[in-house]
């Protein structure tokens, strides 16, 4: 029996929410580490990490808005001091492809004395209709730069399952699990797949990055937009243009194509236009 709860760092977000749903499924004590729970977690915030990591054994944790974010990799580093003195011992972090701060955040974990099992993701598929691109799906476009660049897009269903196996089976410590989805697509290629599962035409728009960033702001803020845009000038140059087998090895299954996702998601209502 696990009596000790497991610490879901950001389990309001969009792995974390699904991380947590999850081991509430299963029947696992879940510790939501948020600045509104009950023991509330808060990365700008160093006192609130002990009393969070109390009675804790495993950890999922991210970066919210990204390990690419300044200071990022600092705040990771001195939340591992805590959670080693606290007795934590074995955290699953989640980083991104092609990043260099999400290697470096990489690398603070490794060299934690914790056992870890880093999960490097591809983009996440459910931009496109849970985040900022999902109003311009709505509109019937999709404006983003990098021109003809291919991308393996993820589902973050997936994600979350290897990351519960990471956090709930034995043989994934010291693990990299860098996940992908099944194929190469350009966005040209997403919005087609896109139409076809909404039943409304979705266009690919080549855009700069100067005007991704004012899309991004529009709807998520400059916050957001500027450490989004700071990774898609980093990641969108074809170094991520090669699909990889961390779904399968850390689940034994292929990873959920984007035909899958956006099929499911158009049922689902996830771009219903519906007031």
């Amino acid at each position: 029996m696990q009596n000790n709860p497991i610490l879901v760092i950001g389990a309001t977000g969009k792995t974390g929410s699904r991380v947590a749903t999850r081991l509430d499924a299963m029947n696992l004590p879940v510790r939501h580490g948020t600045r509104r729970a009950t023991i509330p977690f808060d990365w700008d915030a160093p006192e609130t990490w002990a009393p969070v990591l109390e009675g804790v054994e495993k950890a999922y944790v991210t970066y919210f808005p990204d390990l690419a974010f300044p200071g990022a990799v600092e705040k990771v580093a001195a939340f591992c001091g805590a959670a080693k003195t606290s007795g934590l011992k074995h955290i699953v972090l989640l980083s991104g492809r092609g990043e260099h701060h999400a290697r470096l955040g990489e690398e603070v974990v490794r060299n934690s004395g914790i056992d870890f099992t880093l999960v490097r993701s591809s983009w996440f598929a459910q931009n496109f209709s849970e985040g900022y691109l999902r109003d311009p799906i709505l509109a019937g476009v999709l404006p983003m730069p990098g021109g003809l660049i291919k991308e393996p897009i993820i589902d973050i269903d997936d994600i979350a399952d290897v990351v519960i196996a990471a956090l709930t089976e034995d043989g994934h410590k010291g693990e990299l699990y860098e996940v992908t989805g099944p194929r190469l697509m350009s966005f040209a290629d997403m919005a087609e797949t896109l139409s076809e599962a909404i039943g409304r035409p979705v266009k690919h728009i080549p855009i700069s990055f100067e005007d991704f960033h004012a899309n991004v702001a529009a709807s998520g803020g400059e916050f957001v937009a500027d450490v989004f845009t700071a990774i898609a000038r980093e990641t969108l140059d074809g170094r991520n243009a090669v699909v990889c087998d961390g779904v399968e090895r850390a689940l034994g299954r292929p990873a959920r194509d984007f035909a899958e996702y956006a099929k499911s998601g158009a049922l689902s209502g996830q771009w219903s236009t519906a007031a």
